[in-house]
């Protein structure tokens, strides 16, 4: 029985999901303490719970502590089964959360698999439906596994109700892949998206990127949906190499303005193009588990955030994998993985 302890790093839930990812993968039991201690309001919420639910049909597990606001947990996968699984967040926690608890071993799993989830697809405290679907996923699919997801509807926080479905065509083993180098930026776009929200906030938005980063107009995507899909809006700028993509993003909130939404998307971008490195932080945290699964690989980023070092501990707690991470002088870093 593997023991970790929930407060330590950066204390939220990402230590949980991580773990029962891999216990799924490993068929490796853990006991949890201390649930999201760092956390305003620990313990498991809604979006926690499903996860754990998840996993628990996924694998077949005797689990005992999942509970609303329970600080403890105990998982003890039997065999990962895979097939056709629904699972719903409820309002709008995060559903892209969910499919990261799972999905690790659907990719190796011993048939195909369809995912439906609903609840949140677009919120400001998780990686967006978009992010998963055009930057993540092509390399899974580099890695051997065919993973295709399809947008029904969105979510957006903090109303919610959105849908999406993943097809997983698993292998027996997944491929390792380097990302050293980020090579030519080929593509660029920048879409700005409203529901309920006047059509004007995504065309000030797009004004603003238009400005700053000097994107040609034809990068510049408005999309306006529905009311009934809404309140909600989002400014998602987009980059893709040869190599890899990365997707930043701005959030429509309450009393802020268009224009502080488009800086806050473009400080992001800027940033990433600025750094050199071909991986983002954001997707540096979705490539660990992958990569560590294959047993060697590599790939370059910024500095490692204190989520993505506490999901780097969570790894070696259940893998018989070296993560190296070493500093370069640029700023960047260097993320290694060997069997050890």
């Amino acid at each position: 029985m593997i023991e970790l302890d929930g407060s330590v790093g950066e204390g939220g839930g990402q230590i949980l999901r991580t773990a029962l990812g891999l216990s799924l993968v490993t068929g490796s039991p853990f006991r949890i303490a201390n649930v999201r201690a760092g956390r305003e309001r620990p313990g498991l919420m809604r979006q926690h719970l499903t996860a754990v639910e998840a996993a628990t049909k996924v694998g077949d597990a005797r689990v005992t502590g999942a509970g609303i606001g329970s600080m403890e947990l105990t998982f003890e996968p039997k065999a990962v089964r895979p097939g056709r699984y629904s699972f719903a967040v409820g309002t709008a926690g995060s559903t892209t959360l969910v499919l990261q608890t799972v999905l690790p071993a659907l990719l190796t799993a011993s048939g195909s698999s369809t995912l439906e989830l609903s609840g949140g697809t677009h919120n400001p405290f998780a990686p967006p439906f978009d992010f998963i679907d055009r930057v993540f996923l092509p390399i899974v699919r580099r890695m051997g596994p065919q993973v295709r997801a399809h947008l029904e509807r969105p979510g957006f926080y903090p109303a919610g109700g959105g849908r999406f479905t993943v097809e997983v065509e698993p292998v027996r083993t997944l491929s390792p892949i380097e990302i050293l180098e980020r090579g030519d930026i080929v593509e660029r776009r920048a879409t700005a998206i409203v529901a309920g929200v006047p059509e004007s906030v995504a065309e000030r938005e797009l004004r603003v990127v238009e400005r700053k980063l000097g994107w040609d107009p034809s990068c510049l995507v408005k999309t306006v949906l529905p009311p009934a899909f809404g309140p909600g809006n989002v400014l998602m700028l987009e980059v893709h190499s040869s190599v890899v993509g990365e997707l930043c993003t701005g959030f429509g909130e309450r009393d802020v303005r268009a224009e502080g939404v488009a800086h806050h998307a473009i400080d992001e971008m800027r940033h990433y193009l600025g750094s050199q490195v071909p991986v983002g932080v954001h997707l540096a945290d979705q490539l660990l588990i992958p990569v560590a699964m294959a047993g060697a690989g590599a790939f370059r980023t910024m500095p490692l955030s204190r989520h993505a070092r506490t999901n780097v501990d969570v790894v070696n707690r259940f893998l018989q994998v070296d993560v190296a991470v070493s500093e370069e002088p640029n700023r960047s870093c260097v993320v290694k993985f060997g069997v050890e």
